[in-house]
């Protein structure tokens, strides 16, 4: 009887899954200089982050595990609210550690190959300026997910179609299916349907007093600035006073603003309309980056703008400071 049992034992041992066979996963251990509390991981989607999961807080220490199909960009924030700036941490299936200096919002990560890559690139870019060459950095690590992201985030809204393309396939295959190429796909046919030349696409939204508003309603009559900006947006802030002042220079001469914000919070966009003296047609879906017309027109940093004529066809984009006063004295002679 002791053999059978023995036999069945053993078996059952044969069967059971082995912890050397498990796949591999990540761990953060982390260290914070809070002694309690709770911390939120988050994932990352559209330039906003949302949370995942949650580690208690016990004597300054937490701790999240799980596993990844590919290393990619997440959060760590002790705000259940933050949805834009949580430390950044690029993941990857290694035991990783951080040290969170929550009172100067300061994080150190280490055991991640790809956050020292991100690292890496944060100083060099600031480094070289606008010397600095992403191509030039992609060809270098074109397998790393760093190389998709930095390319989405911080380069998408400064090239060209063409150069949009090219850098696209000098990443490697692997990451042609993650959401950052999937934009880039997405905005490199926008840019061509959104060229100068090329007519506006039509869009509707609620003003501020909840009436709906198309952006055709304001055409036909001259020019009109179709501007994208948020109260939560320091450069554009800053600009609105030079639109102020063209508007009210141009306004009776045939000049017309239409402004889309991608305020996420309703009242925090009316106070910056106040605030600012912006008397022109307003319009938000208060949806953050998931604006339906910022994505309609391939709107990846704020302020952007485009120019149009009467008839509604692009004739300029991102036209600021001096240079829109210039343009519209010229178009306005």
């Amino acid at each position: 009887m002791k053999n059978v049992s023995f036999f069945i034992l053993f078996i059952a041992l044969l069967a059971a899954p082995s912890c050397k066979q498990s796949a591999p996963g990540y761990t953060i251990s982390g260290e914070i200089n809070a002694e309690s509390g709770i911390i939120y991981l988050q994932d990352f989607h559209n330039k906003m982050f949302a949370i995942i999961d949650s580690a208690v807080i016990q004597n300054g220490t937490f701790t999240f595990s799980g596993s990844l199909e590919r290393p990619d960009l997440f959060g760590l924030t002790l705000d259940r609210e933050e949805t834009f700036s949580p430390y950044y941490i690029f993941l990857e299936n290694s035991p990783i550690h951080v040290t969170i200096d929550a009172d100067n919002d300061r994080a150190q990560i280490s055991g991640s190959t790809e956050h020292d890559l991100f690292v890496a690139y944060q100083q060099a870019a600031r480094a070289d300026g606008e010397n600095f060459r992403i191509d030039d950095f992609i060809t270098a690590h074109p397998a790393s997910i760093v190389s998709a992201y930095v390319l989405y985030r911080d380069y998408s809204y400064r090239l060209s179609k063409e150069e949009i393309d090219a850098n696209v396939q000098r990443l490697d295959p692997s990451l042609h299916n993650t959401q950052y190429v999937e934009v880039l796909n997405e905005l490199s046919a926008l840019l061509e349907r959104l060229a100068i030349g090329k007519p506006a696409p039509d869009f509707s939204l609620p003003n501020p007093e909840g009436q709906t508003v198309s952006l055709s309603d304001r055409l036909g009559k001259g020019y009109v600035l179709l501007d994208f900006w948020a109260s939560w947006c320091g450069p554009c802030r800053r600009e609105n006073p030079n639109i102020v002042s063209v508007y009210n220079q141009y306004k009776d001469k045939g000049f017309d603003v239409f402004s889309v914000s991608l305020d996420k919070d309703k009242d925090a966009w009316l106070k910056g309309i106040a605030d600012d003296n912006l008397t022109w047609t307003h319009v938000s879906d208060i949806l953050f980056w998931d604006s339906a017309p910022a994505k309609l027109y391939g709107v990846r940093a704020i302020p952007a703008s485009f120019l149009l004529d009467k008839d509604g066809i692009i004739i300029a984009k991102n036209l600021r400071g001096e240079e829109l006063g210039k343009t519209l004295a010229e178009l306005l002679k």
